[in-house]
């Protein structure tokens, strides 16, 4: 079964708009609310989850800790619509906050969002390379700690990466 272009565009702009919302609020139980009850979720580095609760206690868990918690936006940089398969692939962004000098720090993931005909989140999948996530924070920590804004997991990190 497949649905319409139209129904994926809508059902990838819920998503984008929903995680902008959640982005702002930092309620990241809300997030698993946008699966259906038996969504799959697939993460490289973390595993694979089952359902939207195992996926609700695997995004709050990981969302509130550190780096995460400095990461303020998400937004896609490019998608691609595939009707025929209901997925929406796309390289979403990951944006850290201002360490305290403007500089922009990011790092991103190719994810595949897989949606039911009804345009219901079925399945996620994020696909990234870990070291360029672990440069990037390690980048952007140092750049936190010159300016005094480094929290104290940050610093734990910064020491744990490398300094």
């Amino acid at each position: 079964m497949t649905g319409s272009e139209d129904v994926l565009q809508a059902a990838f702009d819920r998503y984008v708009a929903r995680v902008e919302e959640i982005s702002a609020s930092r309620d990241w139980s809300a997030f698993a609310d946008m699966f259906t009850e038996d969504a799959t979720y697939r993460e490289h580095a973390y595993g694979d989850f089952t359902g939207r609760e195992e996926i609700r206690a695997w995004v709050v868990k990981t969302m509130t800790a550190f780096p995460a918690t400095e990461m303020i936006a998400f937004p896609p940089a490019w998608f691609v619509l595939d009707p025929p398969t209901n997925r929406v692939i796309c390289d979403i962004r990951n944006i850290m906050r201002d360490p305290g000098d403007g500089s922009v720090h990011e790092a991103s993931n190719i994810t595949i969002l897989t949606f039911d005909d009804e345009g219901n989140l079925i399945r996620e999948e994020d696909i990234y390379n870990p070291q360029k996530f672990a440069d990037m924070t390690r980048d952007w920590c140092r750049v936190a700690d010159a300016h005094g804004t480094l929290s104290d997991a940050g610093k734990r990190m910064l020491a744990a990466l490398g300094g």
